[in-house]
């Protein structure tokens, strides 16, 4: 299986299927690169380069125990953009993924040159944790709970997640899949619990403010208006106006994990965007 070796011995894996203006795909928390299945199928067959990641920690990427913050994501990102020798890419991040992207593409991508466009989808920034200067943000006390779930039962919360509130399978009506559910949970397993357990920190406590106001390629950001994982007044409603070239699409009605329970509709409107 193909992976990069990081500065500090980690191995970070990777898919890199097809040929053609390559588009990198950031997956969310505590999922792996698998999490894109439906988008690398797609858009492999649109003619593109499909290349997507296993964050440090996470699917089949080195167990760490240090390094489980964005500084350090961000930098294993720009890694492999060097060993792939990645230009004018297109980076699309979802929930924690996203915020990997505007870090990224902020510090290592734009500098380098190498990144055409980037899309945030249910993304995390600019800042999830509710604070003096973000009194909309989540309270501590939500996170604290996702800690501590996962330390008492992690196998117990992974079903918990994928099977509640990530697609909205806890809705009235909802056409709820147990294959995605079991798809998520293998996902989450197969990861490290330490990485985890710190990448939560990582997610909810990371300012991205600065790193929106630095980025200048365009920027589609891609949300739903039923999203119970990161709400949308508190992440892209806000995260729009501060990227200068940006632009929000909100769904009506879809939940977090609508790349897998609508991917006909955001594969669509990712491809208008690359296209444009």
């Amino acid at each position: 299986m193909p992976f990069i070796t990081t500065d500090d011995g980690t191995e970070i894996f990777y898919k890199d299927w097809g040929e053609g203006q390559p588009l990198v795909f950031h997956h969310g928390w505590p999922l792996s690169a698998d999490d894109w299945d439906a988008q690398m199928l797609f858009f492999l067959g649109q003619g593109y380069r499909v290349i997507a990641h296993d964050r440090r920690g996470h699917g089949r990427s080195t167990q760490t125990a240090e390094g489980n913050e964005m500084d350090t994501y961000a930098a294993d990102v720009a890694a492999l953009a060097r060993r792939l020798d990645l230009r004018n890419a297109v980076h699309i991040g979802h929930s924690t993924g996203g915020g990997e992207v505007a870090r990224y593409v902020a510090r290592h991508g734009e500098p380098d040159g190498r990144v055409a466009k980037a899309v945030l989808i249910g993304a995390v920034p600019p800042l999830m944790l509710k604070t003096a200067a973000n009194p909309g943000g989540l309270p501590l006390e939500v996170f604290d709970g996702f800690r501590a779930a996962l330390a008492a039962n992690r196998a117990q919360f992974y079903r918990d997640v994928p099977a509640g509130p990530f697609y909205g399978f806890n809705r009235p009506g909802a056409q709820v899949s147990q294959g995605v559910i079991d798809n998520w949970w293998r996902q989450g397993m197969q990861g490290g619990a330490k990485a985890h357990y710190d990448c939560i920190k990582a997610f909810s406590e990371t300012d991205f403010t600065e790193d929106l106001k630095a980025i200048s390629v365009p920027t589609l950001v891609l949300h739903g208006d039923d999203d119970q994982i990161v709400p949308i007044d508190d992440s892209a409603r806000l995260s729009a106006p501060l990227l200068k070239n940006g632009t929000l699409k909100v769904y009506p009605g879809l939940p977090h994990g609508m790349c897998t329970t609508h991917a006909d509709v955001i594969n669509a409107d990712l491809l208008a965007f690359i296209r444009s």
